[in-house]
């Protein structure tokens, strides 16, 4: 069965019977396991190593832009909410030091091939300190002249002057967060936004020559409805970017105050937050596009489609990339980096970050360095993530391992799996199906050491 070329198909009782709560693994292991005991000191040592006896990969880069002038009470992003655009001027300034730092520590000649601006809302920024941070990267750091160059956009807060700048600069992928066209699902979260405004911005990306859009959706948030979230998705396919990303939204207002400003009671219930996500997989996949993986769709001549035909599709922290071979750096509060077999992460807070580079010390408070046993886990949960299969002689090969008696708990564990269609097993692959696209969190699950061992779920999000 070619299960990379089919489509998700939606059994409702399946869906309910495994629905519950599980990492997007955009790492393994999880961001949630890191620990203090990993250091400043292990992030420079992993940066030492990358050229020690072969060439280095190239590298990703990373720069979390944490401020919003406005709060979106669904948001579980680290952000700071602040209408003083003055802020920024600082946090620059101390991103440059963190650049510096890094930069100091990485071999003459590394060559990035990826950028991403996350946060919150990179265009809080001005034009000039756009302009002075992307300055501040190609001064420290050595560009590709094909580098992918992401950026997040808020459609409210930009003009097509301001993507025309950042076509300038270099960006060349921009991604737009829409959620939902609905007025009344909009004012219960708070973000107000017309058709027109983000078509615009659309358009003027195109019309500078961007190569990839995406658009942003969630479902699940107060006051949807299939009808309703029917009118988004008609929208969002004629407007036709090249790909789409449609989360479930997590209310767990524990975790994070601005959904304690949701009424829990406008919220959907599961039965039509199911026929939402039914809609929208039967609406996209009919309009063409290719479901990736997860919440991600692709048009057919998208890059992550033809990355993921090919075999080629890999996972990161910004969620599914074509680059398998970079180290990714991190700059900014919380973002998290990759270098060689080493996570790591930075502070939270702008007050501990500010602290740590006043003392000339990196920011990173807590990280993991990968045993054998977590490579070899992290090659077959983002084979699963990312192609929907997994080869066992590739992995017995890779690792040296014999996988029947390595993961002979896993291979009895995914059998009420394979009893309901999720999974086929063979001498030589295990497959995820077309019924269990939609559920490969959880055949992952399976995989996670320390979701088994330890069954802390709490601070996940919901499958489905």
């Amino acid at each position: 069965m070619n299960c990379r070329s089919s489509s998700p198909s939606f059994d409702l009782e399946l869906v309910r019977k495994y629905d519950g709560l599980g990492p997007r693994y955009t790492s393994y292991p999880t961001a949630d396991r890191f620990t203090e005991l990993f250091t400043a000191d292990d992030l420079i040592d992993a940066l030492s190593r990358r050229d020690l006896g072969k060439s280095a990969p190239p590298l990703s880069l990373y720069v979390h832009l944490p401020f919003c002038d406005t709060i979106c009470y669904y948001c579980a992003c680290n952000k700071v909410i602040t209408k003083d655009h003055g802020r920024s001027a600082k946090y620059l300034r101390y991103l440059g030091k963190e650049m510096e730092l890094i930069a100091g520590r990485v071999e003459p000649g590394a060559i990035v091939r990826q950028l991403h601006w996350g946060g919150g809302t990179p265009t809080f920024l001005s034009a000039h300190e756009m302009t002075l941070l992307m300055r501040m990267l190609r001064d420290n750091l050595d560009f590709a002249e094909d580098a992918e160059c992401s950026i997040e956009l808020d459609p409210r807060k930009v003009d097509a002057e301001t993507v025309a700048l950042l076509a300038q600069m270099g960006f060349n992928r921009l991604s737009v967060g829409v959620q939902d066209f609905d007025p009344a699902v909009q004012a219960a979260v708070n973000r107000i936004q017309d058709e027109a405004g983000t078509r615009n911005v659309l358009d003027a990306a195109r019309a500078n020559g961007f190569s990839s859009l995406n658009v942003d959706l969630i479902y699940g948030l107060p006051r949807q409805t299939a009808r309703g979230f029917d009118a988004t998705l008609e929208k969002v396919i004629a407007a036709a970017p090249d790909r789409i990303a449609l989360y479930s939204y997590a209310h767990v207002p524990h975790l994070f105050k601005p959904q304690r400003r949701i009424d829990e009671a406008e919220l959907p219930s599961p039965e039509t937050k199911l026929a939402i996500l039914e809609l929208a997989i039967e609406r996209l996949t009919s309009a063409g596009y290719v479901y990736i993986g997860m919440d991600h769709f692709a048009k057919p001549d998208d890059e992550l489609a033809v990355a993921q035909r090919k075999g080629k599709l890999h996972r990161n922290f910004q969620g599914y990339s074509t680059h398998a071979d970079c180290d990714l750096l991190a700059f900014g509060i919380s973002a998290i980096a990759k270098v060689g077999a080493t996570y790591s992460q930075n502070v939270r807070t702008l007050d501990d970050y500010y602290a740590r580079l006043d003392g000339t010390a990196l920011p990173c408070f807590r990280g993991w360095r990968l045993s054998a046993d977590d490579r070899l886990r992290r090659d077959v949960i983002h084979a699963l993530m990312c192609q929907f299969t997994v080869s066992i002689a590739a992995i017995e090969a890779t690792h040296g391992i014999a996988f029947g008696r390595y993961f002979a708990i896993e291979l009895d564990g995914l059998k009420p799996m394979i009893d309901d269609g999720l999974v086929e097993t063979a001498p030589d692959a295990i497959t995820v199906t077309s019924r269990g696209r939609l559920l490969v969190r959880n055949v992952a699950m399976v995989f996670d050491r320390f979701l088994r061992e330890q069954q802390k779920r709490a601070g996940y999000s919901r499958i489905i």
